[in-house]
């Protein structure tokens, strides 16, 4: 039997520094006591330091670090089956 790695699923709610509202963006997940949504952050990560996105978008330096963590964390996979 082969090892298969399969991606966690990036499950938000588990991440402290954003949040869900119905009403609010459509219900996106967004920074915590913003209307940011966190695809900013991805959307803009390339081309924008930690520093100006926190400028640009009103979010803290912690909230975008705790999501670029979650997000890491969450593509660490997941061992199924035998191991070697």
């Amino acid at each position: 039997m082969e090892e298969s790695k399969h991606m966690a699923a990036l499950d938000w709610s588990q991440c402290p520094a954003v949040e869900s509202i119905p009403g609010k963006r459509s219900g996106a997940w967004v920074f915590k006591g913003t209307r940011t949504p966190i695809s900013t952050v991805f959307e803009n990560i390339e081309d924008m330091s930690v520093d100006e996105l926190v400028d640009e978008f009103g979010v803290t330096r912690e909230q975008v670090h705790a999501v670029l963590q979650f997000a890491a964390q969450s593509a660490e996979p997941i061992m199924t089956g035998p191991r070697a």
